[in-house]
C-alpha cells in the first residue's frame, strides 16, 4: 500500500502489529477523552495564506534550545519501539537525522542511551522518569550526558500512570525478548506479569509519587545539562 497521509500509518499498523503492541500505541487512558481532545486541538490550527509572495525557496529551519533543525517538528519520546520493529529506536534516531530535526529518547526505550549515539551525528535529548531510587536517576543522566544527549525532558505528569483500559485487557507486558535497555544492569530492565497491566504495576512500584519542584532544583545540581518541564499545562 502506497503512503500518502501521515494518518495512513495507524491502518497498516493495526493490520500489521499484534494486538497488545498496536493498542499500546493506539490508546490513551480511561474514556480516552484526552487523546480525543488532543486530536481536536489539532483540527483548530489554521494556516493564513499569504498571496502574493515568493515562495520559490522556502526555509521553515528553527531553533530549540540554540540547537538549529530543519522544521518546527521534534520526535517526542516514545517507549518500547522494538515492539514494532527490530530496528526500534536506532531507526527513528538515523530518521531524525537524516530530517535534521531533535529527536528524544525515552527512558523507556528498548535500546540503551549508548546504543543510540552510536547510531551516528544528531541533536538527541533524553526524556526521564523520577524513579523512587535517585541513584538510579542520577545514573540516567549521566549516561546521557557522557552519550553526547543534549538536554533532559523531565516528564513531570506520570507519579500515577493513566488508567489504560487496552493495557489492562491485554494484560500489557513486554515481549520476552525485550527488555527497558536502560535499566538492565539495575535489575529493572524486565517488566513482570500482573493481573492488570504490567507497565501500570512497574510504574507503582519504581516512579516516585512525592515529585515536586524541589526535585527539578535536585536535578539541577547533577547536571549541567538544560532541564526541559515535560507535561505541564499551560
Amino acid at each position: 500500500m502506497e503512503i500518502t497521509n501521515v494518518s495512513e500509518y495507524q491502518e497498516i499498523a493495526k493490520q500489521k502489529l499484534p494486538k497488545m503492541a498496536y493498542d499500546y500505541y493506539a490508546s490513551g487512558a480511561e474514556d480516552q477523552w484526552t487523546l480525543h481532545e488532543n486530536r481536536f486541538a489539532f483540527t483548530k490550527i489554521l494556516f493564513r495564506p499569504r498571496i502574493l509572495i515568493d515562495v520559490s525557496k522556502i526555509d521553515m529551519t528553527t531553533t530549540v534550545l540554540g540547537f538549529k533543525i530543519s522544521m518546527p517538528i521534534m520526535i517526542a519520546p516514545t517507549a518500547f519501539q522494538k515492539m514494532a520493529h527490530p530496528e526500534g529506536e536506532y531507526a527513528t534516531a538515523r530518521a531524525a537525522s537524516a530530517a535534521g530535526t531533535i529527536m528524544t529518547l525515552s527512558s523507556w526505550a528498548t535500546s540503551s542511551v549508548e546504543e543510540v549515539a552510536s547510531t551516528g551525528p544528531g541533536i538527541r535529548f533524553f526524556q526521564l522518569y523520577v524513579y523512587k531510587d535517585r541513584n538510579v536517576v542520577a545514573q540516567l543522566v549521566r549516561r546521557a550526558e557522557r552519550a553526547g544527549f543534549k538536554a533532559i525532558a523531565l516528564t513531570v505528569d506520570t507519579p500515577k500512570l493513566g488508567r489504560r483500559e487496552a493495557d489492562i485487557k491485554n494484560r500489557f507486558t513486554l515481549p520476552p525478548f525485550l527488555t527497558l535497555k536502560n535499566f538492565e544492569g539495575l535489575d529493572l530492565g524486565k517488566m513482570d506479569q500482573a493481573d492488570d497491566s504490567g507497565l501500570a504495576s512497574y510504574v507503582a512500584g519504581q516512579i516516585d509519587r512525592s515529585l515536586s519542584w524541589k526535585d527539578v532544583k535536585w536535578l539541577q545540581t547533577i547536571t549541567t545539562l538544560p532541564i526541559l518541564v515535560k507535561g505541564k499545562l499551560a
